[in-house]
């Protein structure tokens, strides 16, 4: 199956681009998987710390290193709603793993917090860098070498980003990503955001807020809005990690159950001990990277992977650049409107079609690779399906249905919603952006207006509470990149920015910070690098100063003149009191080693990618 001409070109750059480090990842890896299981090569001391906490039969399998041995990857606690239905799955999958004549031994557990509980806290600082902690915490777990193939529970924000970094660093190993899917649909979108403003305007107060909040996120499960975790889960079944039709399954179902026991015995399927040995360093290609992009663009998805899939496709060998990210979005139709691009939630979206119907779509258009490797064991065409549960408790699949199911929330490729995937990425005179239009009217895609300049989103929101903000603005909100503070999410902001542009002003924010994975309706120009504290274009900018975002000619420009411009010195910032506190402190080393917004915002080091 051919596909469409950007869509190939695209990857054909990337593929030359790539050449010699994917070529010495591969080497590596396929090395590794060489010399085989290493339980082989553990001394008895080594071994017996390994089972010493197993059961007989299970110490029996594993002395005789002839049976595979899983390892459960775990980010559970049960403090998140997305996180906690991971409680349970360890058991199933033991069980699934001895019915297999296998063993499976949970090797690590890492970190998984919350971006919704830490937002316009000190702790969100902590955010960004909590991926890269979760690809060493699970590195450390695998490091045993005690196993044959894994299995990776995470679903949230950063949490698939630094599982994925962490299996490809392991790249040998056969692995299977198993969601937790969404809780049931709560309190609608649309209504939670409108009295979110109302409370930025202080027409409500707090108990009405926390009720309509406790409404929307009431029970186990993701967020249900289009934002990161849910792109996640995407990503993970589009580029091949996950079984078909695995997503958008709610928690603690029948049908969640069975595709968890399903996973785990395709896992242990996949390794070198047997026939259909499926390393997940070979599934994840330059081909795979690129259907993860196309399907980002074709949902709306989250602004935050302009970083994670260019720090996953490092972890590869490969070299994915925000250029190969805006140049596909120009060629990929948006084919879902999910909130905030629409009124619908995930459970919609599944239950329109979802993920089956959407890559036979894509497929159809010529907008995917087909030929992939998968943990499916197929190609790309063995996703066009949806799961089901089979009266023997087993999952069985059917072909995804003909039609949507509601063609307000998932359509054809024939009829998009609209002709590109809305996310652009933005140079000028101010540096590097990103902006996803995807939720914004197409009237307010162009703004010019005068600067305000805010430190934090602290100084930003006080000037809105105190009435100063009245007329054409583009909220400039600096020192928030990674080496500033760990570039924290400004979702906060959302609320106030959506009150001013509701009252007819010209709005846009300009940050080297991040905003939500849930980006909305005010134009926002993130992730601009270099950042401030790099002394960026950002830092010479002044109130007053005239700033063009325009998403349509993908420019992000001061009208200073240039000669005048240059010649200021870069602001500086006070970043003391974002360095101790809450753990800051913790991560200072972090902060100075983070690689620019561009290059993924990464903590590896500058040869992270090419070794």
């Amino acid at each position: 199956m051919s596909v469409q001409a950007t869509i190939g070109e695209v990857t054909d750059r990337i593929r030359q681009r790539s050449r010699d480090s994917r070529a010495r990842y591969l080497d590596r890896i396929r090395a590794a998987g060489d010399a085989g299981p290493r339980r082989s090569v553990l001394s008895c001391g080594n071994l017996a710390h390994g089972f010493a906490a197993c059961g007989l039969t299970d110490k029996d399998r594993l002395s005789g290193d002839v049976v595979p041995n899983l390892a459960i990857v775990t980010a559970y606690n049960d403090m998140l709603s997305a996180h906690q239905p991971y409680e349970r799955f360890p058991e199933l999958i033991r069980a699934a793993a001895r019915e297999a004549g296998a063993v499976a031994q949970v090797a690590a557990g890492v970190p998984a917090m919350c971006d919704g509980v830490t937002q316009g806290q000190a702790g969100m600082e902590l955010s960004l860098f909590s991926r890269d902690v979760i690809a060493m915490s699970a590195a450390v777990g695998l490091s045993h070498q005690m196993f044959d193939a894994a299995v990776f529970l995470g679903i949230c924000d950063k949490i698939v980003p630094g599982l994925v970094i962490a299996a490809l660093s392991f790249g040998h190993l056969p692995c299977v990503f198993i969601p937790a899917g969404p809780m049931p649909s709560g309190l609608p979108n649309d209504e939670k955001a409108k009295t979110r403003q109302l409370y930025a305007q202080g027409k409500i107060g707090r108990a009405e807020l926390l009720e309509a909040e406790s409404k929307s996120y009431h029970s186990p499960g993701t967020c249900t809005f289009y934002g990161t975790a849910n792109s996640n889960q995407m990503l993970m079944e589009i580029m091949g990690l996950h079984l078909p039709g695995t997503s958008f399954v709610n928690p603690n179902t029948p049908l969640r159950d069975a595709l968890t026991r399903e996973a785990a015995q395709r896992a242990l399927a996949l390794t070198a001990l047997g026939n259909a040995y499926t390393p997940v360093g070979e599934v994840i290609d330059e081909r795979a990277i690129v259907n993860g992009v196309v399907g980002l663009h074709a949902t709306g998805g989250s602004t935050n992977h302009t970083l994670h899939l260019v720090a996953m496709a490092r972890a590869a060998g490969i070299h994915l650049t925000w250029d190969d990210i805006s140049d596909l979005s120009a060629a990929v139709p948006l084919l879902a409107r999910i909130y905030p691009n629409g009124l619908a939630d995930v459970n919609h979206f599944h239950a329109a079609g979802g993920m089956g119907l959407l890559i036979r779509e894509l497929l159809s258009a010529g907008l995917l690779h087909e030929d992939v490797r998968t943990v499916n064991g197929t190609g790309l065409d063995g996703y066009t399906v949806e799961a089901r549960l089979a009266e023997d408790g087993t999952v069985l699949r059917e072909p995804a249905p003909a039609e949507s199911g509601d063609p307000k929330v998932l359509t054809s490729a024939a009829r998009p919603f609209q002709e590109n995937g809305g996310l652009t990425v933005l140079s000028g005179s101010l540096g590097r952006a990103v902006i996803k239009v995807s939720a914004v009217r197409p009237d307010r895609r162009v703004i010019e207006a005068p600067a305000r300049i805010f430190a934090s989103q602290d100084d930003l929101l006080a000037a809105f509470k105190a009435g100063e903000l009245t007329g054409d603005v583009v909220a400039v909100v600096r020192f928030q990149g990674p080496k500033a503070c760990g570039m924290p999410e400004l979702h906060k902001l959302t609320p106030a920015l959506g009150v001013l542009q509701d009252q007819g002003l010209k709005v846009a924010l300009v940050t080297d910070g991040r905003m939500s994975g849930a980006s909305g309706k005010v134009p926002a120009a993130i992730h601009v690098t270099p950042e401030a504290v790099d002394g960026g274009p950002i830092a010479r900018l002044r109130d007053g100063d005239i700033i063009r975002v325009d998403a349509e000619a993908g420019r992000l420009e001061v009208l200073v003149d240039p000669d005048t411009f240059a010649a200021r010195p870069a602001a500086t910032a006070e970043l003391a009191g974002n360095t101790v506190g809450v753990g800051r402190d913790l991560f200072a080393a972090f902060r100075a080693a983070a690689s620019p917004a561009d290059e993924g915002a990464h903590v590896f080091g500058p040869n992270f990618g090419k070794i």
